[in-house]
């Protein structure tokens, strides 16, 4: 088989299976980890979850329905005894 016949066929080859790819990935990513427990407790009891940056990271602040203003993992620790 002379070179010009072989890149044709492999060229072919080539052709063939990528027509085959469907180029979608059917399988949704899964997530990773778990939710926050203390932000899902606070979204439980209707309150909403306002992070906070600080200079020693990120800080998670739950205001309740009441109005009451309080760190969620100190109000997950709170109810949670």
């Amino acid at each position: 088989m002379d070179n010009h016949m072989k890149k044709i066929m492999i060229l072919s080859a080539l052709i063939s299976l990528t027509a085959c790819s469907s180029g979608k990935n059917e399988n949704p990513p899964t997530q990773v980890g778990m939710a926050n427990p203390a932000s899902v407790y606070c979204a439980k009891l209707g309150g909403k979850l306002d992070i906070v940056n600080t200079n020693d990271g990120q800080v998670g602040y739950c205001t309740l329905p009441s109005g009451e203003k309080i760190e969620e993992w100190s109000l997950y620790r709170r109810d949670h005894k």
